[in-house]
């Protein structure tokens, strides 16, 4: 009986599993029952604004508005839901990277057209997720997820079962790297079975409807702790507060960052599992081709030298080999810290602009412009996972040199027994760079002791900036200057290779900039973030979103006592000093809008003799206008209750 090695198994259950079903070819089919669904929730949808064709169309009563898949500024709800959505396209959205979801071959200048129509499938494909969870009508989107979900639960976990195997990751290669994907399509099924048994008990009056609201809970508790005192603010923090994370409960990422995030980690834990299989293959073939290179050096009898370098060959592909899955951990770990931490960053950032504090930020954009904050909402979650997984691959480079570079200059040297050469050049390093930084802190030192005069005051920190023994200080510039001319080219060096380190380490960060001081608006990234955190300032400050909410609060209990309102607006005051503040209040509207005075009930209705007291009142407000200012009350105007203003 014969018998195959594991790689002809994997091989021959590759070929076997791609004649039974294709993943690929089911996005494509898809759009079918996408098109169908949103077509579904269009009609459901009612525009408020009527068009042409409904004149033309009136039997359509205004139908087939148009449906929002999400809404990526203001809302709060089904926050975790709609990242649980980003999480089931995730495998979709890493597709996008390649050219594999196309059925037939493209020249390379329709390249970037492929992109776009790729895009916009896999875009259309994944609608209905979102708009099932966004849609006002509850029980239509909850029965139409559910069957959605259903359908790409059942291929999915199908394709997934039959056919486990991979060219890549070997035997259950589909089943490690698609169980988010399940996770996340199980946890969307859930959540429309939540919604439609919620809709349901609602119908049958067992459970009040949610109100609609403007501010949230959260929002709410944010305003009233800036209304309390610093010292009922400022409790003390734990071990963990101060040292890891400080955690805020009245403060909630919106869906979009959210949605970013789970994404990005999802990307990053399939970008690790392909990078560790297919490096190892790389590896793999390394080794073939360096067993052939010394077959045929045997085979020739090659010389002395040529015969030596191949055991340093042999050496330096295990080394690489052992630094680069070492260093694989290390830059998966790196960069989901980098993730987390630029979610803490925009929590950061946020809040200071709540404050009014811009200092933080480059002066040039202080007041970005409104298309540029609006347009960077839609770009930053896209550039924000192409940043994460571009700067994986990039910081896992500069970590596997590091480890080179280690391993060269301490662990090789104890391994071969030449632990004190290398300990010699080391000391010579060491040497070197301390006598650099031991001349730079002596002129400092110098110039502290010698060249500065004394201090004004004994509690002063620092002497004053101004100068002592003036011909000393010249004598000590003048020598210095030669030394300082050889010591600038080292630290020209190091300066240029400290800015490269640095700039390929934080690649990824896009709440940070790695252009130089002056030049940040080059760099694309960081103005996508800074107009991205402008737009959410603007519009989802705490402050404003409650007054907004104190307003409309206020508007419809006139109309409707029993609304229901997160703000208690019963005061309890007496009568009199209610009306006297309904008449300051209308004394102030008069005052910045005195064409007002013009259109009140009584002076419209008065007979001509008044008209004079009209014209006078006019021009004494428009006075009190110009001169900003309440104190002075001015005369013959007529004070009323502000029903009576119209």
């Amino acid at each position: 009986m014969m018998t195959r090695n594991p790689e002809e198994y994997v091989l021959s259950a590759v070929e076997e599993c791609q004649n039974q079903i294709s993943v690929d070819l089911f996005l494509h089919l898809s759009l079918i029952p996408a098109v169908l669904i949103i077509g579904v929730l269009s009609f459901l949808q009612r525009r408020v604004g009527r068009l042409v064709i409904d004149q033309r169309l009136p039997f359509l009563e205004g139908r087939f508005g148009i449906v929002v898949p999400l809404d990526t500024i203001g809302n709060l709800s089904n926050r975790w839901s709609y990242g649980f959505a980003y999480g089931a396209i995730s495998s979709s959205v890493l597709l996008l990277f390649s050219e594999r979801y196309i059925p037939f071959p493209v020249p390379n200048w329709a390249k970037a057209i492929v992109y776009l129509v790729g895009a916009l499938e896999v875009g259309l494909v994944y609608f209905p997720f979102f708009a099932c969870l966004s849609t006002p009508f509850r029980m239509a989107g909850a029965v139409l997820g559910i069957l959605y979900s259903l359908f790409w639960i059942i291929i999915t976990v199908w394709d997934t079962i039959t056919c486990p195997s991979g060219e890549v990751l070997g035997k259950y290669q589909k089943i490690i790297s698609q169980w988010p994907c399940i996770l996340s399509l199980v946890f969307l099924l859930g959540r429309f079975i939540y919604i439609l048994v919620k809709d349901v008990r609602i119908h049958l009056n067992l459970e009040p409807e949610d109100p609609e609201e403007l501010v949230g809970q959260h929002q709410a508790q944010h305003v009233k702790q800036l209304l309390r005192r610093t010292s009922e603010r400022n409790k003390p923090l734990s071990w963990f507060q101060r040292r890891v994370y400080e955690w805020d409960p009245y403060f909630k990422f919106p869906n979009r960052i959210i949605g970013t995030a789970i994404i990005s980690l999802i990307g990053l834990y399939t970008m690790t599992l392909a990078d560790y299989s297919l490096s190892n293959v790389a590896f793999d073939q390394v080794d073939h081709w360096k067993n052939i290179l010394k077959r045929l050096v045997t085979s020739c009898n090659e010389t002395e030298a040529l015969g030596n370098v191949i055991p340093q060959m042999e050496e330096f592909i295990d080394v690489a080999r052992k630094s680069w899955f070492a260093t694989t951990i290390f830059a998966s770990l790196n960069s989901v810290a980098y993730t987390l931490h630029i979610l803490a960053c925009y929590r950061k950032h946020l809040k200071r602009l709540w404050k009014g504090q811009k200092s933080f930020l480059p002066e040039k954009f202080h007041n970005p412009k409104s298309a540029t904050s609006v347009a960077s909402i839609a770009r930053y979650s896209g550039w924000q996972i192409a940043f994460t997984l571009w700067g994986y691959l990039i910081v896992h480079f500069v970590h596997f040199l590091f480890a080179l570079l280690l391993v060269y200059v301490l662990v090789l040297p104890i391994q071969h027994g030449e632990v004190l050469a290398m300990l010699s050049n080391l000391g010579i390093i060491l040497l070197t760079i301390g006598l650099v930084i031991s001349l730079v802190i002596v002129q400092i030192v110098l110039v502290q002791v010698f060249f500065l005069q004394d201090k004004l005051s004994p509690t002063d920190k620092d002497k004053p900036l101004a100068l002592n023994n003036r011909k000393a200080f010249h004598c000590f510039n003048y020598f210095f200057f030669f030394y300082n001319v050889v010591m600038g080219i080292t630290t020209c060096i190091l300066r240029l290779l400290l800015s490269v380190v640095v700039g390929t380490w934080l690649v990824s960060r896009i709440d940070r900039t790695i252009m130089q001081r002056g030049y940040e608006a080059m760099d694309a990234g960081y103005s996508t973030w800074i107009g991205m955190i402008f737009a959410d300032h603007y519009h989802n400050n705490p402050v404003m979103v409650c007054f907004c909410q104190q307003l409309v609060s206020n508007i419809l209990e006139k109309h409707n006592p029993t609304t229901y309102s997160s703000f208690n607006n019963d005061l309890s005051v007496p009568s009199m000093n209610s009306q006297a503040r309904k008449r300051w209040a209308l004394l102030y509207t008069l005052l910045n809008n005195p064409h007002l005075i013009l259109l009140r009930k009584h002076h419209i209705s008065s007979s001509s003799p008044q008209s004079d007291s009209v014209v006078r009142a006019w021009v004494m407000a428009s006075q009190t206008q110009r001169r900003q200012s309440l104190s002075i009350t001015p005369p013959e105007i007529i004070v009323t209750p502000e029903e009576d203003l119209k």
